[in-house]
């Protein structure tokens, strides 16, 4: 059984037929279907409009679908509503094109708050929050407010953000749309090492 096991990796996300219709006819994504397995890195790449925004949206529950199923782990996002969505937006990391920091709250306080919501003890994130600023050059920004930041610190803090509470999924939107090709090169090492710690990345 276990070498069974092992072949079929577990899906992590699945998207069966998955169609998206906006108010006014606008077709966003049409029958899509694929899968994310346990420790796989996949790259979702189209033209602007092409839907990538809208397939990420439906995966972090800010849209649903207009046909079809999206399963995260074997569970039917359709039937995960009110404070569920919260619990499942806690398995999935996402980084923002627009990073989306909290203004008036350092950089540690910033990669803090996933792990602080989960309840986690104070060493307990003060050591994985550190851990994680130094991986990515930012072990001497955590005082910092996201305004005293390049765009390209910014960008760090919301990649940190999302990667410091090892969510099953991550899933980054454009995460070097504004960073130089040294960083650039970095970030896409931080991203595929993930793989092998346990976070399916897309």
């Amino acid at each position: 059984m276990k070498g069974l096991r092992h072949n079929h990796r577990m899906s992590v996300l699945r998207f069966d037929n998955v169609s998206k219709q906006y108010p006014g006819g606008h077709a966003a994504l049409s029958d899509v279907s694929f899968e994310v397995k346990a420790g796989e890195m996949l790259f979702v790449t189209g033209h602007s409009g092409a839907g990538k925004s809208t397939l990420l949206k439906l995966i972090h529950l800010s849209e649903r679908p207009s046909r079809g199923a999206v399963l995260f782990g074997e569970r039917n996002l359709m039937k995960v509503r009110g404070r569920r969505v919260a619990l499942h937006r806690r398995e999935v990391g996402v980084v923002f094109q627009d990073h989306r920091l909290l203004p008036d709250r350092s950089v540690f306080e910033n990669v803090a708050l996933p792990l602080i919501l989960r309840g986690m003890r104070r060493g307990e994130i003060a050591r994985r929050v550190r851990s994680v600023l130094e991986k990515l050059g930012l072990g001497a920004r955590e005082r910092a407010l996201p305004s005293q930041l390049s765009a390209g610190e910014q960008q760090r803090v919301g990649i940190a953000r999302a990667v410091v509470s090892e969510p099953q999924l991550l899933v980054a939107d454009e995460p070097t749309g504004n960073l130089d090709p040294t960083l650039s090169a970095e970030i896409m090492t931080l991203f595929s090492s993930l793989p092998a710690r346990g976070t399916s990345v897309l």
